[in-house]
């Protein structure tokens, strides 16, 4: 495949530290990757995307924040309606800067030296923090302090998510392979049960094992699924509660409220009405 290189002269007019931009994707095969002299950070705001690399290709969904370096090359492409991205252009020199006077950004998010881009899933309340952050960065000069003002909170957060101790090893194929099946919503309803099941290893060593490597258990694995999910239906859809937590697997309505709000920080009323509000006239 062909491969084009942009340049931040081209995208960063008189002298502005960095750039903001949104665009909708099209449904066609890009017939290019492109790479840039420019690290890039790019989220899902909306819809699925394909992202094509030299090697491989991968679909991010709403939330899927990515860091670009300039070595990357990529390509995206829209999967279904109303597939929408969020980017961020920064001059180099920032990001080069943030590295050296802040050690604990090295061998992570820009810092990484992963050949390809560092991919982060936001929840629909963090990907809403960070879509009005951006906005609010977007009503800004283009200045390198604001540039700073806004990447410092968001890596400070990533970094402090990253676990301090983590396995030397990978984790098993089978663990892998059914944490990628449970993202199936015909799975997680059946709840630590089905996920156990797909493993077809005994519940303790399923549940010692995911500990070890996810840091939760089978039922809270499966609980943050099953909650990520309800709050996109509650987001997107008028559908009503009862409908959402059965289609979860949780017909109890007091049992979805408690798990709920203990993931969401607020009941599923009180995220509906503020995202919903937020979206149309952010704060």
């Amino acid at each position: 495949m062909l491969r084009i290189t942009l340049t931040h002269r081209d995208i960063l007019q008189n002298g502005a530290a960095y750039h903001v931009a949104r665009a909708s994707l099209a449904n066609t095969r890009p017939k290019a990757l492109h790479d840039h002299d420019f690290p890039e950070l790019l989220w899902v705001q909306n819809g699925k995307v394909r992202q094509s690399l030299p090697d491989r290709k991968l679909t991010l969904e709403e939330g899927d924040l990515l860091f670009v370096r300039p070595d990357h090359a990529h390509a995206l492409q829209g999967v279904g309606e109303a597939a929408m991205v969020v980017s961020v252009t920064f001059r180099p020199e920032i990001i080069d800067s943030l590295g050296a006077r802040h050690p604990e950004l090295a061998g992570h998010l820009f810092w990484s030296d992963a050949p390809e881009p560092v991919i982060i899933r936001r929840d629909m309340r963090k990907l809403a923090d960070l879509n009005r952050a951006a906005l609010r960065l977007e009503r800004a000069s283009r200045t390198a302090l604001e540039a700073e003002a806004f990447l410092l909170p968001l890596c400070a957060e990533l970094v402090q998510e990253i676990p301090p101790e983590t396995p030397s090893e990978a984790p098993p194929a089978w663990l892998t392979e059914a944490c990628l099946a449970a993202q199936d919503p015909a799975v997680f309803r059946e709840g630590a049960a089905g996920f156990v099941r797909l493993t077809g290893r005994a519940h303790p060593h399923v549940s010692r094992t995911a500990r070890r490597y996810l840091g939760q258990s089978p039922s809270e694995f499966i609980n943050a699924l099953r909650m990520e999910f309800a709050a996109r239906r509650l987001s997107g859809t008028e559908d009503p509660l009862p409908e959402i937590a059965a289609e979860r697997g949780i017909p109890n309505l007091s049992h979805f409220h408690k798990l709920f709000r203990a993931h969401h920080g607020e009941t599923p009323h009180q995220f509906r009405k503020q995202f919903q509000r937020n979206l149309v006239q952010p704060a």
